[in-house]
């Protein structure tokens, strides 16, 4: 049984960051029922049952048919929270908008996850990941020095800016809730939220570790903080950031003898130790490199793709990856001391839940 045992979610098939935020609470045990559009399809690019959608129970509603709204409504009034992540307004106009839905359930945390956020300029119109984190800030050290700004897909916006920002204003809502029993709506917006993790950054940019020019910073323009190519087509990250396991690093590339490297926050030197290394590196597979830094304070790892990361043996003690029904997903995270990591189910059939769930509301 999962930490969130008891809390009840209602999700409205959406896209991306809300279904994720869905399933991060649903791996920690919150009853999640997602209501599925009646007779819809999933999203471009999405399979019939994603993984997304795993631990949830699945409804299909009509959410313009006057029936099917009032199940839409009595699961409102169970709930503790819901989540939709369509554009500002749209809800309104189903009738099912906050001031509807506080006035069945006025505990409910009414989380509301959008690109640009519920107001402002930009608050209707389209947009994506990448527009909203280039916008916010957020991908302005993207990438190395002299190459265009480029994140991995949907990690730093969708997921980190969006979903986990939606869980953590509807978790905090419910404990809000739980003590003056007044519900809250959850304004997140992957535009704020991805500003928001650009915080540690501007830390570093008050001591002058993170400058606005992009490749001076102590993450973003040292030979120690970057990844390299390797002779098999592989890539190898290094980031010895402190000057203990800088020196642990030298001592396993068997550069400790060589001047030009002890002079690490040198940054007049960077580019050209930068070369040096790549050299190096180039020499070798990233299996030979992988081997020779394993377990050592050097802050040197391979790049895994996911089925790499799979196959590794940091995986088969920790099982961050795994496969369900033949999928490959990651584990549920994080970890509850005295709790077994919960197994994640297989996603279910659209609308597979919904006689049971009529049942259970006496409908």
């Amino acid at each position: 049984m999962g930490v969130l045992a008891g809390v009840r979610i209602v999700e409205v098939e959406g896209l991306g960051p809300a279904p994720f935020a869905g399933m991060l609470l649903a791996d920690m045990g919150a009853e999640v029922i997602v209501v599925h559009r009646k007779g819809g399809t999933p999203a471009p690019g999405l399979p019939e049952r994603s993984v997304l959608d795993r631990g949830k129970r699945s409804i299909a509603l009509d959410l313009k048919d006057e029936a099917d709204t009032a199940v839409f409504m009595k699961l409102v009034a169970r709930a503790d929270a819901l989540i939709e992540g369509f554009r500002p307004g749209v809800m309104e106009r189903l009738g099912l908008g906050p001031e509807s839905c506080h006035a069945v359930n006025p505990r409910l945390v009414f989380g509301r996850m959008t690109g640009w956020g519920q107001s402002g300029p930009l608050a209707h119109a389209a947009g994506h990941d990448l527009n909203y984190i280039a916008m916010s800030g957020a991908l302005w050290y993207g990438s190395a020095p002299g190459q265009a700004p480029m994140t991995p897909a949907t990690l730093v916006g969708d997921i980190g800016g969006g979903a986990m920002y939606l869980v953590s204003g509807v978790l905090a809502g419910i404990l809000q809730a739980k003590t003056s029993g007044a519900g809250t709506v959850v304004d997140a917006a992957i535009y704020d939220g991805s500003a928001h993790m650009m915080n540690l950054l501007m830390a570093l940019r008050q001591s002058g570790g993170m400058p606005e020019t992009r490749g001076a910073g102590l993450l973003d323009g040292p030979h120690w903080s970057r990844t390299y190519d390797c002779a098999c087509g592989g890539y190898i990250s290094v980031q010895s950031l402190e000057p203990q396991f800088y020196a642990e690093f030298l001592r396993l590339m068997g550069l400790e003898g060589e001047d030009a490297f002890q002079n690490q926050y040198d940054k007049a030197l960077w580019p050209d130790l930068t070369q040096r290394l790549a050299s190096l590196f180039k020499t070798r597979t990233r299996d030979h490199w992988a081997a020779l830094f394993l377990g050592s304070d050097a802050c040197v790892a391979p790049v895994l793709s996911p089925d790499e990361a799979m196959g590794h043996e940091m995986n088969a003690a920790r099982q961050a990856w795994l496969e369900v029904g033949g999928v490959l997903q990651a584990a549920p995270a994080p970890r509850f001391e005295g709790k077994e990591p919960p197994a994640p189910g297989l996603p279910p059939v659209r609308g597979a839940d919904g006689a049971a769930i009529l049942a259970e509301l006496g409908m």
